[in-house]
């Protein structure tokens, strides 16, 4: 079956892909617990929380969702360098107990040396790369020991050196590791320690070619047959009950797109040394660096739309259409490896009601999704302010 997951705005949400200061919805806990409510009833798998300055913290802003929420997984992004290998299992394990085994671990290494110097790290990009080989295999290492007064894992690298890494107890389950990045580097480093492989939303004939290697690379790094690489990809999604619908929201959007905004964009994804990035970038240039009239101009594949990305930095490519034509997509994607769907939408909450109520019981009829949880309503969103 696949996966579907949703995005939790800690970043702050609003009903345009850069929405105004004065527009823009807070990311306090009363809104952030109203999308993950959303999510839980609706039967997305998780919600993948992003990480950065721009953002509150993955690990705080999501613990107190923990006990407000039954089903729904949270997909907590962290910087590998910013803490040791065994603080980073502690407190992994610790999630996985207190939230009865809903915590899946994303790793973000960061592409641009600016944006990791405010944390004072200076490593050059591949050395991050290297360095976040060695974490992981700490990580695991220290989550597959049976806690203090057992032997511990011990670890010698050029980046880290640990005696007796231990937790409190083993998680249960393991949290799964996620990881995206499109550089060589990236890969190697994927194809050796993690459990799914992130891409960005590119068409099918871009993105085929990356399965391929990363099966290749897979196979090299003699993973087992018990811990096979599975694979992810990351969209927005305009999903309605009919085309014209979606296309209307998509003009609205579009429509919201400051040009100096756009501009202000371009040159900062010329000067980026994000592979996914670059190529992000390239699939929004097809119209030039402008915000067009009409939004099919930035059509990249059938209902897949690069308008996201004249703005937004990382994933830039939405499924927009019918809720049929979107599965349809997904299908597409599903039939080259895709197992799991990390989707988004401005604004999340209203987005994951449309995607929820529209999408998923259309991929659910397709035999696609698992059946709808019970998730009866938990808490109250007025509660909290």
């Amino acid at each position: 079956m696949l996966k579907v997951h949703w995005f939790l705005p800690t970043g702050g949400d609003g009903r345009d892909v850069a929405p105004a200061p004065e527009d823009l919805r807070p990311p306090t806990v009363g809104y952030l617990f109203q999308v993950a409510s959303a999510c839980d009833q609706l039967g997305f798998d998780a919600v993948l929380t992003p990480c950065g300055t721009a953002c509150e913290d993955a690990w705080l802003a999501t613990a107190p969702l923990i006990p407000l929420t039954r089903h729904l997984r949270f997909l907590v992004a962290f910087r590998p360098g910013l803490l040791s290998p065994t603080l980073a299992a502690q407190m992994a394990s610790t999630y996985q107990r207190m939230s009865g085994g809903r915590l899946l671990v994303n790793i973000v290494i960061g592409a641009e040396d600016h944006e990791v110097a405010r944390f004072g790290d200076f490593a050059d990009k591949d050395t991050r790369y290297e360095r976040a080989g060695e974490f992981l295999a700490i990580m695991r290492a220290a989550w597959d020991t049976d806690g203090p007064g057992t032997p511990g894992a011990d670890f010698d690298g050029d980046h880290y050196r640990v005696v007796d890494a231990t937790t409190r107890a083993r998680p249960t389950p393991r949290p799964e590791i996620y990881f995206g990045g499109a550089s060589p580097a990236a890969e190697r480093i994927a194809a050796e320690h993690v459990d799914v492989y992130l891409a960005w939303g590119e068409p099918p004939t871009m993105v085929a070619e990356r399965l391929d290697r990363m099966r290749e690379l897979a196979a090299a790094a003699d993973r087992g047959a018990d811990r096979p690489l599975r694979f992810g990809i990351r969209f927005h999604a305009i999903t309605r009950d009919t085309e014209d619908e979606a296309w209307t929201e998509a003009s609205r959007l579009l429509a919201g797109m400051d040009p100096a905004a756009v501009a202000a964009a371009r040159a900062d994804f010329a000067q980026t040394r994000s592979v996914g990035q670059a190529r992000m970038a390239g699939l929004s240039g097809a119209a030039g660096g402008e915000v067009p009239d009409d939004p099919r101009d930035l059509l990249v594949h059938d209902n897949v739309w690069a308008g996201v990305g004249l703005v937004r930095g990382g994933a830039g490519t939405a499924l927009v259409g019918s809720h049929t034509q979107v599965a349809d997509r997904i299908e597409e994607y599903a039939a080259l490896g895709f197992e799991e769907f990390i989707l988004s939408g401005y604004p999340h909450l209203e987005e994951a009601w449309a995607t929820g109520e529209g999408l998923l019981p259309e991929l659910r009829r397709r035999g696609l999704l698992d059946e709808l949880p019970d998730a009866a309503p938990v808490g109250r969103a007025s509660t909290f302010r």
